[in-house]
């Protein structure tokens, strides 16, 4: 069994933008549940700035051999400078990337996107 969420939401001034994904996979007694999201932020700039924000990267693994769980998390952020029509423009970004695996019970349960039961 496979389900899929998207969302793709815009700002009124379009200026903010972010896309999720969440999917959930049955399959041979393992459950995994991955989120993603991206979120871009673009600002006009008059010049290239001096100094950018500093690029971020965290990630996670745990695993827990009693529960029979399994979770990796990513996060990155960042930032680039964009010319377009000889205009300039920050363009700050996030991405995650969350991933979860369980063994799924004798009784499966039936779970959404976001987790809940």
């Amino acid at each position: 069994m496979r389900d899929l969420l998207l969302k793709n939401l815009t700002s009124i001034d379009r200026k903010k933008k972010v896309l999720a994904c969440a999917e959930i996979i049955d399959n041979a007694g393992v459950r995994t549940i991955v989120r993603r999201h991206f979120i871009y932020m673009a600002m006009e700039i008059a010049q290239k700035p001096e100094k950018k924000d500093e690029p971020y990267l965290q990630v996670i693994k745990i695993r827990d051999n009693m529960h029979k769980t399994e979770r990796f998390f990513c996060k990155m952020k960042g930032s680039i400078i964009a010319s377009y029509n000889n205009h300039l423009y920050y363009i700050k970004f996030m991405h995650t990337l969350n991933i979860n695996l369980f063994a799924l019970p004798n009784g499966i349960m039936k779970y959404t996107a976001d987790g809940n039961k």
